[in-house]
């Protein structure tokens, strides 16, 4: 049996977990989310405590069976404390700035990009060359800071360009011509 599908959620308090039909809403003190999770799985509550079981053992069932319990622990850590990804700007000229609630990247093109990040995720620009995107669903974080790296990946010779915070660059060797 899968090991993460078998471990229970548990629900802290302040937090509101509905189930109908599979479409599992999650109410908390951040905001709330919902999802449609496989109709094959089958969703339990008890006290304050959400499993996941799974009818049969075949392939398909038991792939279902650790997707649909993170999908669900996700959003409940989402909306009690939430998630962020942070963004470093490496490079001489490269900045960040918040005009609004736009982002505006300064990466060595001709114009600054602007990028917008929505209206349930947030964007914050401590410093000019670090960017904190914050938010209560998981997969839209994500998908907004692979966005923002995206604008300019950091390339292998100098290190130059948009990185997640941690992020190691595999560094490759110049030129060697002209030593003899």
């Amino acid at each position: 049996m899968s090991r993460i599908g078998r471990k229970p959620i548990t629900i802290p308090a302040g937090v509101e977990v509905k189930v109908d039909n599979n479409l599992v809403s999650v109410t908390g003190p951040k905001g709330s989310l919902a999802k449609q999770i496989s109709k094959e799985m089958q969703i339990e509550i008890e006290g304050n405590e959400l499993t996941v079981k799974r009818p049969t053992d075949n392939k398909l069932h038991r792939s279902l069976h650790g997707l649909s319990r993170t999908l669900i622990s996700n959003m409940v850590t989402g909306v009690t404390t939430g998630f962020t990804k942070s963004l470093e700007l490496v490079g001489v000229g490269y900045r960040a700035s918040k005009q609004g609630d736009k982002l505006v990247l300064a990466v060595g093109y001709s114009h600054p990009v602007e990028m917008d990040p929505g209206a349930e995720l947030s964007v914050d620009v401590p410093t000019p060359n670090k960017i904190i995107v914050n938010g209560i669903d998981k997969e839209k974080v994500g998908a907004l800071a692979a966005n923002i790296r995206a604008v300019r990946e950091p390339e292998p010779y100098k290190g130059k360009g948009i990185k997640y915070e941690g992020e190691k660059i595999r560094r490759k060797v110049g030129k060697a011509g002209g030593k003899k």
